[in-house]
C-alpha cells in the first residue's frame, strides 16, 4: 500500500513539475484568442489591438477567432471545453453573466468553467433618437414618453441583448412605458434608426459616433457613472435626470477553468502592461471605451456581483431566450 501511495506522490509530483515547466515557458506557440461576437463591432476591436499588442510583446502570433452566436453561447461553450493550457484564449463581454438568466439552459457554467483573468474594458452604451423626435435631452424625453405611454419606440439587437436591457433598466427607473422593437442585425437596426423607423436606441458607443458627430443621431446620454471621454459635453443619464443609473457593458477577458495560476497571471500582467500604453488608452477611449485591467481575484467578484444585478433587470424585463 504504501508502496502504491509513494508511486502516485511521484506521478502527483512529475505532472506538477511538467506543468510548470510549461507555465514558464509559455507562451511556445500561436495563441487563439476567441471573440464572442462578429467582426467589426466592439469587441472585435478591442480583440484586435490587444491581439496585436500580445503578439508584438511575446513574438508569437494571436489569431483571432470571431465565433458569434446565440447572444455569446457558442463561444463562451466553446472555451468552456477547450484544453486549460492557455493558448485558447477568451474575449467576452457582460453577456457572460447575463446569460443566466435569459436561457433555461446554458451548455456551460459562468462562475465555474472560466479562469478569470483580467477586466479589459468598460465600454459606455449611449441612448441616441433619430434628430426628428421632440426631446433633446432625458428630461424631455421622460416628459414626453409621459405623456404618450408606449407611443415612443426603441430598436434593440434582440431581447436580452445589453441595449435591451439598459433601456429597460432606464425605462423602469425612469417610471415611462417605450415599445420595444427588436431587430436581429445591427446593420438593419441602424439603417433604421437613420431612417426614423425607431425613435431611440441604446447601442455600445462605437457603431454610432459617427452618425453622432455628423448630427444623424442625437445623443441623449450615456450609460456609465462617468462621461465618456469620446462624447465629453453629453451628460451620464445618472446626472441627466435618473440618479444612481448605470449600465455600462464591459469586456473580460477568460480562460478555461483550471489554466495553470501561472499562465494566469503571466496573462494577466501582461494585459495590464498593455492597457496602460497611453496608444492603447487613447485608441480604445477615442472609441467610448475606459481601460481597467483588473486582478483575476477582482474580475471574479465583478462577475458574481454583475451576474446578482442583471438577474433583476432580466426579471423586470420579462426577456427570456429559448
Amino acid at each position: 500500500m504504501k508502496s502504491f501511495l509513494h508511486r502516485v506522490a511521484i506521478c502527483i509530483a512529475a505532472v506538477a513539475a511538467t506543468s510548470a515547466v510549461h507555465a514558464q515557458n509559455y507562451p511556445a506557440r500561436p495563441i487563439r484568442l476567441v471573440v464572442s461576437f462578429a467582426a467589426g463591432g466592439g469587441v472585435d476591436l478591442v480583440a484586435r489591438l490587444i491581439g496585436q499588442k500580445l503578439s508584438e510583446a511575446w513574438g508569437q502570433q494571436v489569431v483571432i477567432d470571431n465565433r458569434p452566436g446565440a447572444g455569446g453561447n457558442v463561444s463562451a461553450e466553446l472555451i468552456a471545453k477547450s484544453p486549460p493550457d492557455g493558448y485558447t484564449i477568451y474575449l467576452s463581454t457582460a453577456s457572460i453573466v447575463v446569460n443566466a438568466s435569459l436561457y433555461k439552459l446554458l451548455p456551460y457554467d459562468p462562475l465555474k468553467d472560466f479562469a478569470p483573468v483580467t477586466l479589459l474594458v468598460n465600454a459606455h452604451n449611449v441612448l441616441v433618437a433619430h434628430p426628428s423626435l421632440p426631446a433633446k435631452n432625458i428630461r424631455e424625453l421622460i416628459a414626453l414618453a409621459k405623456k404618450a405611454p408606449g407611443q415612443i419606440n426603441y430598436a434593440s439587437t434582440g431581447s436580452g441583448s445589453s441595449g435591451h436591457l439598459a433601456m429597460e433598466l432606464f425605462r423602469s427607473m425612469a417610471g415611462i412605458e417605450l415599445t420595444h422593437v427588436p431587430y436581429k442585425v445591427i446593420g438593419q437596426t441602424t439603417a433604421d434608426l437613420l431612417s426614423g423607423q425607431v425613435s431611440l436606441w441604446f447601442p455600445t458607443m462605437p457603431g454610432v459616433l459617427q452618425h453622432i458627430k455628423s448630427g444623424r443621431m442625437t445623443a441623449l446620454g450615456v450609460s456609465g457613472r462617468r462621461r465618456a471621454p469620446a462624447l465629453p459635453e453629453v451628460p451620464t443619464i445618472a446626472e441627466a435626470g435618473v440618479p444612481g443609473y448605470d449600465a455600462s457593458t464591459w469586456y473580460p477577458l477568460l480562460a478555461p477553468a483550471g489554466t495553470p495560476a501561472m499562465i494566469v497571471d503571466k496573462l494577466n500582467a501582461q494585459l495590464v502592461a498593455i492597457l496602460a500604453v497611453a496608444d492603447v488608452r487613447d485608441k480604445l477611449q477615442a472609441q467610448g471605451m475606459e481601460t481597467v485591467g483588473s486582478t483575476p481575484a477582482e474580475l471574479a467578484a465583478h462577475l458574481r456581483s454583475e451576474m446578482v444585478k442583471w438577474e433583476k433587470v432580466v426579471r423586470l424585463s420579462g426577456a427570456k431566450v429559448d
